[in-house]
């Protein structure tokens, strides 16, 4: 399909995410494209929604409060296997990047992502170019390093605390703690 086209068909899609200044500006831009979307904050309005009518595409972050976008991924597949899942989220890791994949979503996007990267994963409008993450001006600052860690050992274990820690050498409350200070990139989106 091609976003330039205004005979495009109308899609109906939905933003999963509990920043809900970020979800009304995500759709305000999506809907300037012809890009129809309903927003949900959290696991079970998304899948009320979803069940009411079932959405092309997904637009899923991965923190919803206390809830993991990860576990809408399955359901929202049973649910139409050709929808278009993209997790989208401020906290990316490559860990995560990888159980959303084997989960079976499509794509991740780290925030911000511009409109036409979005539009591009969801197969609405083409890239000249592939999609690359710009080239950081320097090298991976040390608690980012630290992030990822701690995201592939937690991911390795499953998501217990206490044994990521055993694994990491450290006591639970301090992994507890830096995960409470996670490094998150600035809020918003690029390309408006």
């Amino acid at each position: 399909m091609n976003a330039s086209s205004s005979a495009r068909p109308l899609l109906s899609g939905l933003i999963v995410d509990d920043d809900l200044a970020y979800a009304a500006t995500l759709q305000r831009s999506l809907g300037r494209r012809g890009v129809e979307t309903r927003t949900a904050a959290s696991i079970a309005e998304t899948l009320e929604l979803a069940l009411r009518q079932v959405p092309a595409f997904a637009l899923i972050d991965l923190k919803l409060g206390h809830e993991s976008g990860l576990q809408l991924i399955r359901p929202l597949r049973e649910l139409r296997a050709d929808m278009r899942i993209v997790l989208v989220t401020g906290y990316a890791s490559v860990a995560t990047a990888v159980d959303a994949i084997k989960r079976g979503a499509d794509d991740y996007l780290p925030k911000p992502a511009s409109i036409s990267n979005i539009l591009a994963v969801l197969g609405l409008e083409s890239h000249d170019t592939p999609l690359v993450l710009p080239a950081p001006e320097t090298m991976m600052p040390l608690r980012r390093m630290e992030w990822e860690h701690i995201q592939q050992a937690l991911t390795d274990t499953g998501g217990n605390i206490s044994a990521t820690a055993r694994l990491l050498g450290m006591h639970r409350r301090s992994l507890q703690r830096k995960l409470g200070k996670r490094p998150g990139p600035e809020r918003g989106l690029i390309g408006f």
